[in-house]
Order: structure tokens, then sequence, then C-alpha cells
């Protein structure tokens, strides 16, 4: 059985772009383009992954999601991918080793991310 990827972005072109390159590696792919009804899919779907952007409707709305999902009942040790491009857009980034306490994700890709990047992160976040 396959596994199933959820995507949230609020840009249909990324989300169309990691839709191919995960559908050709055999995932089932769902997405939504804002927050809120990514975290009902999220309910809704259990989803092995979740791959999420920061900045869609608000600034961090991709870290309200984020810790919803690690506070909620339902999978909240699902893995998330961050993707985004937070570090062009403000200068700031992230580093997983240094911030991983307060950092409700297991990963951050910074847009655009490369396809095999992306294949290679998303199965070892998946153990395989």
């Amino acid at each position: 059985m396959s596994k199933k990827i959820l995507l949230i972005d609020d840009d249909k072109d990324i989300i169309e772009s990691m839709k191919i390159v995960l559908e050709s590696e055999g995932y089932d792919v769902i997405w939504a383009l804002d927050g809120k009804t990514g975290y009902e899919l999220f309910q809704k779907e259990n989803p092995d992954l979740i791959i999420l952007d920061v900045m869609m409707n608000t600034v961090d709305e991709g870290f309200q999601i984020a810790y919803k999902i690690r506070n909620s009942e339902k999978h909240p040790d699902v893995p998330i991918i961050m993707a985004t491009s937070i570090s062009e857009k403000t200068g700031f980034s992230f580093d997983k080793n240094k911030d991983d306490e307060y950092l409700p994700v297991n990963e951050f890709l910074e847009k655009p991310i490369d396809p095999k990047v992306l294949i290679d992160k998303v199965r070892e976040n998946l153990g395989q």
C-alpha cells in the first residue's frame, strides 16, 4: 500500500510540481491551499506525512497548523516537512539542530526544492 502525503501550500504551482514528483515515486497525494482546509484533511485522511508551507493566509499560518497537529489527539506524531521561502523573504532562517525544542516539525526545506532532495527527505521521514 502506498503512503499518503498531504501537501498544504497556498501556491498552486508549488502544489502541482511537488504532486508530480511525489506521484511519480508512487505516493498518494492529497492537498490543500490553506491551513484550515489542510488541518481538516489531516483529521479526515490520516496522512503518513505532511509537507507544509509557513506563509499562507498569515506569515506564520504553517507554524500554527503544525502546533495544532502536534497537539491533536489523532496522529500527533505524523512527520511534518516544512517547505518555505521564509528566509528569502524575511532573512530569518531555521536550524533544526538549534531550534528543535520549539519547532513542531521534523524537517525544513528551502523553496525551491530540488526534486531529488524532496524525495530523499520524504523517504527519510517515512523510514524508507
